[in-house]
């Protein structure tokens, strides 16, 4: 049923990025989910969702993201939000892509802006990890982010499946909806075991 197992790197390969946007928010003295509700103002066209497309660079993201800030109340170091998407590799996570790739297509969508550099994480680099995948689709290359319906079709297209042919494992209930809309079976990853114990039901199998 199942030929391709797509996977979001931030939250699910990663470690998740709001840990650390709540660390910082302690010590910067905000309120807990400040950079979330910047973030979910004007999602589609404010700072963040520019950056993502490559619309701006990343020092005009800080200044932008910096102004959303304040017309919001509050006082945020764009340098320091960037920082907080440093992060840890899962290694179950990549163990199980290992397995996949034995018997499926295996794709990573990401919204992104640091393809390759080696800092990207402290765990391990994002670009020693893109040999796991047949296919990576970064919204900074393509022009597109999730949840936006074309990331999912340039998606597609490139791993040469159907929509019911894929399962996507995201972070994000947000872009996991239009994937599912159009046909894919979704899995939300909130703990990584859970989310690996899912996959495995799905589609039938064991991971070790």
């Amino acid at each position: 049923m199942f030929r391709a197992v797509l996977f979001d790197f931030g939250g699910v390969i990663l470690s998740s990025p709001f840990e650390a946007f709540e660390s910082y928010e302690r010590e910067a003295g905000l309120q807990p989910g400040t950079i979330r509700s910047i973030n979910s103002t004007h999602p589609h066209t404010n700072a963040w969702a520019r950056l993502e497309r490559a619309e701006v660079s990343l020092a005009e993201f800080q200044e932008l993201f910096e102004a959303e800030a304040a017309q919001l109340g509050h006082e945020v170091s764009g340098a320091e939000v960037i920082a907080c998407l440093r992060g840890e590799i899962r290694p179950a996570m990549v163990a199980a892509i290992r397995q996949l790739r034995d018997d499926y297509a295996t794709g990573l969508l990401t919204n992104n802006f640091l393809t390759g550099t080696p800092e990207w994480s402290s765990g391990g680099s994002f670009a020693e990890l893109v040999d796991l995948f047949d296919v990576v689709v970064e919204s900074s290359m393509i022009g597109f982010r999730k949840p936006e319906t074309e990331f999912y079709e340039i998606a597609l297209e490139r791993i040469g499946v159907g929509a019911d042919e894929a399962v996507f494992l995201d972070d994000l209930g947000i872009n996991l909806k239009p994937a599912r809309a159009m046909g894919m079976t979704t899995i939300k990853v909130a703990d990584p075991d859970d989310a690996l114990a899912q996959l495995a039901t799905v589609l039938g199998t064991t991971f070790s």
